[in-house]
């Protein structure tokens, strides 16, 4: 079965009576499968199974094809009131020289005034893994530059060969 055959319509439904409503609202009671089957027949429209774990199952009377297409259109609403955040990545290193602290400062600063969301990496080489402070030390060396503009998601932490600290926009 499918993703999108998880509804039971017409014949697919099994059970022997189930409560009935139209899609005006009117509730045919309980009724026979069969009856209900009729009087959507009658009407042009589908039996849609809404609540097959009820007791008696719940069945409404209505156009599947219009009931489906709604669904979708709410679904595409939904995805496109979702928010994409972008993490943008800045690499620097424990032996960093001053001016080249600052241009990738410029940078942060230009991505989180975008509402972009910034990642600092510290990655560290040979020897600097056994002394990874230095590596936290440059981070909060940046800190200071950022905070006006910025919140510090994560503080500086040791992954792998990494030191990373998140940053977002101030709201």
């Amino acid at each position: 079965m499918s993703k999108d055959k998880e509804v039971l319509l017409n014949e697919e439904i099994r059970a022997v009576e189930v409560r009935c409503m139209g899609d005006d609202g009117t509730q045919y009671g309980i009724i026979t499968r069969n009856e209900a089957l009729a009087k959507a027949d009658e009407l042009g429209l589908d039996l849609v199974l809404i609540a097959p774990d009820a007791k008696p199952p719940v069945c409404k009377i209505m156009n599947y094809g219009k009931f489906k297409y709604q669904q979708e259109k709410k679904l595409k609403e939904a995805r496109k009131n979702q928010k994409i955040i972008e993490i943008k990545e800045i690499k620097l290193s424990v032996k960093i020289a001053s001016n080249d602290v600052n241009y990738k400062i410029k940078h942060a600063r230009e991505f989180l005034l975008e509402g972009k969301h910034v990642r600092f990496r510290v990655f560290l080489r040979g020897r600097e893994m056994a002394n990874p402070e230095a590596g936290e030390h440059v981070l909060e060396s940046l800190w200071p530059m950022l905070e006006d503009i910025a919140e510090r998601e994560k503080t500086p932490k040791l992954e792998g060969r990494y030191i990373n600290m998140l940053v977002t926009p101030k709201k």
